[in-house]
């Protein structure tokens, strides 16, 4: 069960990893929690980090747990966050948690992950239940997290159940009895909770892993899907290997270490080069990781031909007007979300007023403008990396 490298090699925390290994020495074979809470339907890039970990348990004979939060979903994770989530359906929950396996399994050994759902224990709880595992916590112990701290402070409302959050979490790996935790840096204190409730109840203490965030496609901001800043598991081909190339060079070196776990003497090998170089090389691993070195490639010549020469792709999705029941004259936001390149028509609308939305080279300056005459193909863009074609 021997590893080239540390198990705990990349990560910020290593609460209590001592007693663990200790009994991975005695041949206990470990379980290795890593909980999500499907409020989205896509896994991005940040995920990939804390998966990465994941499997590393794996390769090293243990049992990875991929613990689903679909009970934990209702609530809303509060971590780093500045006001209370949005309550999701139980129908929303679970469609996303089904994507999140089929892409976690991306990563992961399917043969080798156990999951679990934690609605399997909290689904059953009565009150009473729920009031003897308030009683764990203060809140007085639940104001140390930065970040109801802050709301506090600045008088931003809590609600009790987003107190309740981290006993939850915590609970979670009583009812598993987790040797490890993984998550993120902002999940630390949750993961404390989970280490206090077992030694409450007479478990062995789970260590506690905590991985880096990565930085988002902005440069500055931990990436997530509210923001904008991310990069997903199912993006195209083009698409990802698009926002790849559109971080700064200045986190490159982070993208390579946290997602592909590259050697230091590696790095020193890439950065000698040029970063442009170093960056297409990052996106093209990637790519091909997700996809194929075949779509990969293509993505890199789609990305040269636009970028590098200013022209249009060869191949972009086509969408017909007869097809869609539309006409030239008919409204261009119409058209735009029947190309289904955008989450929303709001979003389509919010890039046109920003210029971001081109017909065959110039901005569209209204939702309302007409198609236009398509003739064998009109060419709209929006952004940097989305194209189609408007065709008959």
């Amino acid at each position: 069960m021997g590893s080239e490298r540390p198990i705990d090699a990349g990560t910020v925390d290593a609460i209590g990893l001592e007693e663990v290994l200790q009994r991975e020495a005695s041949g206990r074979r470990l379980r290795i929690k890593l909980g999500v809470d499907p409020t989205r339907p896509d896994l991005t890039f940040g995920h990939m980090v804390v998966l990465n970990k994941l499997r590393a348990f794996q390769d090293r004979g243990h049992e990875a747990i991929l613990l689903i939060g679909d009970y934990t979903a209702t609530i809303g994770d509060p971590s780093g966050r500045s006001e209370t989530r949005p309550v999701l359906t139980e129908e929303e929950i679970r469609a996303n948690a089904e994507t999140y396996l089929a892409q976690a399994f991306l990563l992961l050994d399917e043969e080798r992950t156990t999951v679990r759902r934690n609605s399997e224990w909290f689904g059953g709880m009565s009150f009473a239940d729920c009031l003897s595992l308030a009683r764990r916590m203060t809140v007085a112990r639940m104001l140390e997290r930065d970040d109801f701290a802050k709301r506090y402070a600045e008088g931003t409302p809590i609600s009790i159940v987003e107190f309740l959050y981290p006993l939850v979490q915590g609970y979670d790996s009583v009812v598993l009895e987790a040797d490890v935790e993984l998550g993120g840096t902002d999940q630390l204190f949750n993961m404390l909770v989970g280490r206090a409730l077992q030694k409450d109840r007479g478990q062995p203490e789970q260590a506690v892993l905590t991985l880096p965030l990565l930085v988002g496609l902005d440069g500055q901001k931990k990436m997530s899907k509210s923001l904008g800043n991310y990069i997903a598991f199912r993006d195209p081909p083009g698409e990802m290997f698009g926002k790849i190339m559109s971080i700064p060079d200045a986190i490159m070196w982070d993208y390579y270490r946290l997602l592909l776990d590259t050697s230091e003497d590696e790095l020193a090998d890439l950065r000698s080069g040029h970063p442009m170089e170093a960056k297409k090389e990052l996106a093209r691993r990637l790519t091909t990781h997700f996809h194929s070195a075949e779509a990969a490639g293509r993505a890199r010549g789609e990305f040269e031909q636009v970028f590098s020469r200013g022209e249009n792709p060869e191949e972009m999705p086509e969408v017909s007007l007869a097809a869609a029941g539309l006409r030239e004259d008919s409204p261009v936001i119409d058209l735009l979300a029947a190309s289904g390149l955008f989450p929303s028509r709001k979003e389509a609308t919010r890039l046109i007023g920003q210029g971001g939305i081109r017909r065959d080279g110039v901005p569209v300056s209204d939702r309302g403008d007409p198609i236009g005459p398509v003739g064998t193909g009109l060419v709209y863009q929006a952004g940097k990396r989305r194209f189609f074609r408007a065709v008959p």
